[in-house]
């Protein structure tokens, strides 16, 4: 697999619905690898593989936001959140958004269910601030974006910054720097195609 880069709005992968991973092998197993370097390099403490132009239901997580403490780090494949009790609101942002922050509702506690990287089914419940990155990574997945969930009036203030964002994509995409929509779209679905749809859970290989 070639190197991974995390992608900016309003690439078409982060409004892509994943699909479920049916075998976890070496290449999955480099793609998640690259996935926690670039969350790392970019300061941040979750990352969906959309967000690496991927349609593949993944994400990987470390609420320390610490490379050093690999014990945090967690990887969630095909994952479904089962339960969701509570609400809070507090500031998000996202890496695939950069400099945009927005106060956010979200349940204060969830239940997930999801595999490992070794294809061992898992439930966990989890609280408050990593409750919080779970659903946020989730939404990805589902190809939400966290400004999708703010306040009207919060989302008038960040509209600006979301149109500057969107326009520095459009200029890459006119110097040739990023290819055009449709072609991403249909490296996108070969993707899909590649990946063959599990039974049950993903195999491992």
């Amino acid at each position: 697999m070639s190197a991974l880069q995390i992608v900016h709005h309003c690439h078409p992968a982060l409004r892509w619905k994943s699909r479920d991973v049916g075998q976890i092998d070496a290449g999955l197993r480099s793609m998640v690898e690259q996935m926690f370097e670039l969350m790392y390099a970019a300061k941040g403490v979750g990352l969906a593989a959309n967000q690496v132009a991927l349609p593949w239901r993944l994400f990987v997580i470390n609420p320390s936001g610490d490379p050093q403490l690999k014990d945090e780090q967690i990887v969630f494949i095909n994952p479904r959140i089962t339960r969701r009790n509570g609400s809070e609101e507090s500031e998000e942002g996202c890496l695939s958004l950069p400099e945009i922050y927005g106060p956010v509702p979200r349940a204060t506690r969830i239940v997930v269910d999801a595999f490992d990287l070794e294809g061992e089914q898992f439930e966990m419940e989890l609280e408050d601030w990593n409750a919080r990155i779970v659903q946020h990574e989730y939404d990805h997945l589902e190809g939400v974006l966290f400004t999708d969930r703010v306040s009207p009036p919060v989302l008038r203030e960040l509209q600006p910054l979301i149109d500057e964002l969107e326009s520095r994509f459009r200029q890459r995409q006119t110097l040739g720097e990023i290819p055009p929509d449709a072609e991403l779209r249909t490296a996108l679905r070969a993707l899909e195609k590649a990946v063959e749809t599990p039974q049950a859970g993903p195999r491992t290989a």
